[in-house]
C-alpha cells in the first residue's frame, strides 16, 4: 500500500512539475559587475590576436527587463568605450543558458606607434554563463572582416558582482 500511494504522489509531482513553464524564474542580471577581458591570452587568425596587450577591467551597472518570456541586460551606468563605433547602450539576451551580446562595428587595428590606425567592419558575439558563485564567465569571438587585421580574435570574458561597502550615518 505504501508504495502504490508513494507511486500515485510521484506521478503526480512530476505532472505538475511538467504543467509549470520550463524556466519560470526569471534570470537577472543586474546590479554593479567589474567586467574583465583577459586580452593577455587571446587567440585567433587575426594579427590583432598575436599583438599584446594587458588584460583590463572595468566596472558596469546592469539593469535587468523582462518582456513577453524575453530577458534583456542592459548596461545603464560605466565609463564609454574607448571605440566611438561600438553600439551603445550595450544589450545582453537571455538564451536560456548564458547572456548573449551579439553585435557590429568598426575595429580600429593597431599599426604600430605613430601609424594610423586601420578601420574594418566586425562582428562580435560576446557571451556570459551564470556560476553558481555569482559570477559570470565566457567568451569574446570578433571577426574582422577585412583589412591588416582580418581574421578572428576570442579572448575569455568574465563578470564579478561588487560589493559596495555600506553607508554610514543619516540622510536627513
Amino acid at each position: 500500500m505504501r508504495k502504490a500511494l508513494l507511486a500515485v504522489v510521484l506521478v503526480a509531482t512530476w505532472s505538475i512539475a511538467g504543467a509549470l513553464p520550463a524556466g519560470a524564474a526569471q534570470p537577472s542580471w543586474s546590479g554593479d559587475y567589474s567586467v574583465k577581458r583577459f586580452a593577455a591570452t587571446k587567440t585567433g587568425t587575426s594579427l590583432a590576436a598575436s599583438q599584446w596587450e594587458p588584460d583590463f577591467a572595468d566596472i558596469y551597472t546592469f539593469e535587468t527587463t523582462c518582456t513577453d518570456g524575453e530577458c534583456v541586460a542592459t548596461v545603464v551606468g560605466g565609463p564609454a568605450p574607448a571605440n566611438p563605433t561600438l553600439p551603445q547602450p550595450a544589450q545582453y539576451t537571455w538564451d536560456g543558458t548564458s547572456w548573449v551580446h551579439p553585435y557590429d562595428w568598426e575595429w580600429d587595428c593597431w599599426m604600430g606607434e605613430g601609424n594610423p590606425k586601420v578601420w574594418a567592419p566586425a562582428h562580435s558575439e560576446a557571451y556570459y554563463t551564470p556560476q553558481p558563485d555569482g559570477t559570470l564567465i565566457g567568451s569574446w569571438r570578433t571577426d574582422i572582416a577585412s583589412g591588416p587585421c582580418a581574421g578572428s580574435v576570442i579572448m575569455d570574458v568574465a563578470a564579478y558582482p561588487v560589493d559596495l561597502p555600506p553607508v554610514f550615518g543619516s540622510g536627513s
